[in-house]
């Protein structure tokens, strides 16, 4: 009982660690069912062949969205630093400098924000993003093809999806106590 009233105490760093490490977990045990579900979509005529980078770009697509929420569970300075540690360790884990890393995390938030507009669902612009990124358009059917926007039930169904790739900040809140400076 006393156990569950004592929360473990996280500065930055730490919280950047099971972050990385969770995000890269549930990603490379969930990949493969999100593919299935992809590939078993009824929103397509023909089965989508994604690409051999297709993990990457969706681990970077849950990154980029996960780090949106930032904000929303911390004060501005709290998530900046939160943020720059997480972007060290992800560009650690890829090899990368830090730099190039953060301008690659840019560049998947402006897609995500320019596949969503002019929507603010951070979800939403997630699902819509694994739409563009995987190039699904040419797998629909003639209509929603012609349109080039995704099939709607697609979208409802990649949502379903994309919520178990999300960071679950209550249940972290129950656990765990930030510790800043």
């Amino acid at each position: 009982m006393i156990g569950r009233l004592i929360k473990k105490k996280l500065d930055a760093n730490k919280l950047a660690n099971v972050f990385v490490n969770s995000l890269l977990e549930i990603t490379e045990n969930g990949f493969d069912d999100v593919k299935a579900m992809i590939n078993d979509d009824s929103a397509f005529v023909t089965y989508p062949q994604l690409s051999s980078n297709a993990e990457d770009n969706f681990l970077l697509i849950v990154i980029v969205g996960n780090l949106r929420f930032l904000d929303a569970h911390f004060e501005a300075v709290e998530a900046k630093e939160i943020h720059s540690q997480i972007v060290r360790k992800f560009a650690a884990v890829f090899s990368m400098e830090e730099a190039a890393f953060e301008k690659i995390v840019q560049e998947y938030d402006s897609l995500i924000s320019r596949v969503n507009h002019p929507s603010k669902n951070t979800l939403y612009g997630m699902s819509k993003a694994v739409f563009h990124k995987f190039k699904l358009n040419e797998f629909q059917e003639d209509y929603f093809k012609n349109m080039t926007t995704p099939n709607p039930l697609f979208l409802k169904r990649m949502d379903e999806i994309m919520m178990n790739f999300l960071w679950d900040w209550d249940e972290f809140f129950k656990k765990h106590k930030m510790n800043f400076g």
